[in-house]
């Protein structure tokens, strides 16, 4: 069984968080542990008509953002990864300099240190020269930068396709598959 932490912070886009968990969700041998944190709960709230419960319920294990207790605070406790999307540079920020101020950031810093998958999606636009820095310090750290860059070669036409293309392109960083995804032919 795969055990895959996933952190929602306040960047916009929670519904990518949303529709990644829809997803681990439906891959039996998946194990997810999910991080919401307190900008994230309320994105979701002007973003979506989504209840937090809702949200909740997809996930086998949710920890609170400042449980710093919590199994996956720890390397001793076995993940095949992390992502977190949508990445708030503020996250991006802590996680760039170790600066554990909460759970996400914690068990991000915990995938790095132990040279596990770490999946980040960042969201902001345009990007100062302090977020590429950031991005660049990640990178070499063995994080995996996702943007969710618009796609255009699959035929996405709305919203929902393109979200769902880009949580097709985060599976694959863990092998697994998405249903709609559509690769390059």
């Amino acid at each position: 069984m795969k055990k895959i932490i996933v952190g929602i912070t306040g960047a916009s886009g929670a519904l990518m968080g949303y529709r990644l968990l829809e997803e681990l969700h439906r891959h039996p041998d998946v194990e997810t542990h999910l991080i919401v944190s307190s900008a994230a709960r309320k994105n979701f709230e002007l973003e979506t008509d989504l209840a937090m419960d809702d949200v909740f319920a997809l996930a086998d294990v949710v920890y609170d953002e400042f449980d710093m207790a919590a199994a996956i605070s720890s390397g001793s406790f076995r993940v095949d990864g992390m992502v977190v999307i949508p990445c708030s540079m503020k996250t991006l920020a802590g996680i760039s300099a170790g600066f554990d101020v909460n759970l996400i950031i914690r068990a991000a810093g915990i995938c790095l240190k132990e040279r596990r998958k770490l999946v980040l999606v960042p969201r902001e636009t345009p990007l100062s020269e302090i977020h590429l820095r950031n991005m660049v310090t990640v990178t070499e750290a063995g994080a995996v930068l996702l943007p969710p860059m618009l796609t255009f070669y699959n035929g996405s036409e709305t919203l929902e396709q393109q979200v769902t293309h880009i949580v097709g392109k985060v599976l694959m960083q863990f092998d697994l598959d998405t249903e709609g995804f559509v690769p390059w032919g």
